[in-house]
């Protein structure tokens, strides 16, 4: 009974704090924090077992890592090898240094201010990339680099581990097995849970998808991500680890998107509890007690990291705005802090009290980063003299035609439509969305179009066409592979950001893909050449010769685009093919107009 009243608790503040905050636009992760501030031990004291609910909570980020790793193709994590072990290392080498100087300048021994450093170097991982993911920046250019060194830091957790008892006291350290040997374990069950994932994840799942049992897979899916994360925590490693190994070797089988969309309820719920009991260990007293130290400590730490992160932003080529971006999301402390302040207390290199400090420091600085992300974004708006472009989030599907995502483009789809008298559907993920739309008159339905339930709701089999028209590039992925797989009759008409979101689509088997900007941009270039002097039928001639040589092209680089350096060689050879082939109707015309006269 008491875990249920517990378990009604959370609900009750995630139910009454998330909405609100969402209302006044402050974000989902600080409505979390603060009801768990509120019900926590220091203010009406509902729950007082934070650290148990806390242990517990930790498999929401967990679950966080699996589904990034899904999302994450092993081709993908290779292209980003260079920002994870570059920026990565970079940021932990050169936050660690001058935090750990500053710990020791407050009269601290160097093995304590050595882990604070390295502590208060760590992100939050479940914090960054939930704000990202509401934020729609995690494909952004900084919130790859973003992930990257989150990765980074994750991995940088293992030697952490292994090193603090070797810092603690003398008796600890003889017990202690070498160093290598932890190693010789950690690589051993790495090794292992790649290999065995490759020769039995697919297998497994296949066994457990031909019982179509719906709960039964996701049940294998949770046994598969619990399993692998226990296994690499004996081992001494990360659960999070484990877990995103797991996903990066699910990337590229068949139940994709089928495990993302069984797991993300549980990542969901399970990561609302883990903010919560991150806002319910906030020592209110301690901040109470010693307020201009606490907000000193939190102001310093954030504008350290931040300052770091900046530089190392410009000195990576990100440029001005994207170094901002990237400061301000890895300005605040980890979750993974906790566990290595906790470890050095039991190791007797840091004292209870400092370790109690140092917790809350670190979860005031993640309370307050989405209040800091958003001042960050209205003064860049302020100050910048291009303001950025909104793009709307519409989805939707009805019969004889489906319309996925009702933005700019699927609007003008509907139109045409509409005026043909064409029925269709929309469906919107933004219920604010829905209702202005649906104020000039639009059928317009609210729901997300990659998930399945809402595609058989809207009896997508029915339909013979699926415009696939969102503008977010990994909604369009998820939403085409869905109906791809349930409902292959269905023909799709995708629309597409750049060549990259048509590749990936091409991948999907979708065959009739209409990049956005290309068609508009064709149209653009006659006239210019027409204002250069080209006669009208030359100008439509080159264009036609250009868009036909592009659309060859594209299929051609299909087949290497995950290759960076073929890729640009085969550019380079299509560039003077295209060259050559102009060269070509020049002489041409000319002996043409030469054998006229």
């Amino acid at each position: 009974m008491p875990l249920l009243s517990e378990a009604a608790i959370f609900l009750a503040a995630a139910v009454l704090a998330v909405p609100l905050f969402r209302r006044l636009r402050l974000g989902a992760v600080l409505g979390y924090l603060a009801a768990g501030v509120v019900i926590g031990p220091f203010v009406l004291g509902l729950v007082k077992q934070v650290d148990n609910i806390l242990h517990f909570a930790e498999l929401g980020v967990v679950l966080l890592l699996f589904i990034i790793g899904l999302e994450l193709q092993p081709s993908r994590l290779w292209v980003l090898r260079k920002a994870v072990f570059g920026l990565g290392s970079a940021q932990v080498l050169a936050t660690t240094a001058p935090i750990a100087l500053v710990a020791m300048g407050l009269g601290l021994d160097w093995r304590a201010a050595t882990v604070i450093g390295a502590g208060l170097t760590m992100s939050s991982t479940a914090l960054v990339l939930q704000v990202l993911a509401e934020r729609k920046q995690l494909t952004t250019r900084f919130g790859r680099a973003s992930f990257a060194i989150l990765l980074f830091q994750d991995l940088s957790v293992i030697p952490l581990l292994a090193l603090i008892p070797l810092l603690g006291a003398q008796t600890l350290v003889q017990d202690a097995r070498p160093v290598w040997v932890d190693a010789l374990v950690a690589a051993t069950v790495i090794v292992a849970v790649v290999v065995g994932g490759r020769l039995l994840l697919r297998p497994v799942f296949q066994i457990v998808a031909r019982a179509r049992i719906p709960e039964i897979f996701t049940a294998a899916a949770l046994l598969v991500v619990i399993g692998v994360s226990l296994l690499m925590s004996a081992a001494g490693l990360s659960m999070s680890l484990g877990a995103f190994l797991a996903g990066l070797l699910l990337a590229d089988s068949e139940f994709r998107h089928e495990l993302e969309a069984n797991i993300e309820p549980f990542k969901g719920l399970l990561l609302g509890l883990f903010f919560i009991s991150v806002g319910m260990s906030v020592d209110l007293s301690l901040i109470a007690s010693q307020p201009l130290q606490v907000a000193l400590a939190v102001v310093g730490l954030m504008l350290t990291k931040a300052a770091i992160l900046f530089a190392l932003g410009l000195v990576s080529g990100h440029g001005d705005e994207a170094s901002r971006n990237l400061a301000v999301a890895l300005s605040q402390g980890g979750e993974f802090a906790f566990v290595l302040f906790n470890l050095a207390s039991v190791n007797q290199l840091m004292s209870t009290r400092t370790v109690d400090f140092l917790v809350v420091v670190v979860s005031l600085s993640m309370a307050v980063t989405p209040l800091v992300m958003r001042a960050s974004d209205r003064l860049a708006r302020r100050f910048s003299s291009a303001s950025e472009q909104a793009f709307d989030q519409i989805e939707s599907s009805d019969n004889p035609v489906v319309i996925a995502g009702f933005g700019r483009v699927g609007q003008i789809v509907g139109r045409l439509l509409r005026v043909k008298n064409i029925a269709f559907t929309a469906l919107d993920i933004s219920p604010e969305q829905v209702e202005t739309v649906r104020r000039f008159g639009n059928k317009v339905y609210y729901g997300d179009a990659s998930r399945l339930d809402l595609l058989t709701a809207a009896r997508v089999e029915q339909a013979k066409l699926f415009v696939l028209a969102i503008d977010d590039v990994e909604a369009s992925l998820r939403t085409a592979a869905m109906v791809r797989r349930h409902f292959p009759r269905t023909r799709i008409i995708a629309r597409a950001r750049n060549r990259f979101h048509a590749y990936r689509l091409m991948d999907l088997g979708v065959e009739l893909i209409e990049r956005e900007t290309l068609l508009s941009s064709l149209e653009m270039a006659r006239q210019v050449l027409e204002a250069l002097g080209t006669p009208p039928l030359q100008a439509q001639a080159a264009i036609d010769r250009f868009r036909e040589h592009d659309a060859r092209t594209l299929l051609r680089q299909h087949a290497v685009y995950h290759d960076e350096t073929q890729l640009i060689q085969t550019s380079k050879e299509a560039a003077e093919e295209l060259q050559g082939l102009f060269e070509t109707d020049r002489l041409e015309a000319r002996n043409e107009a030469r054998d006229r006269t």
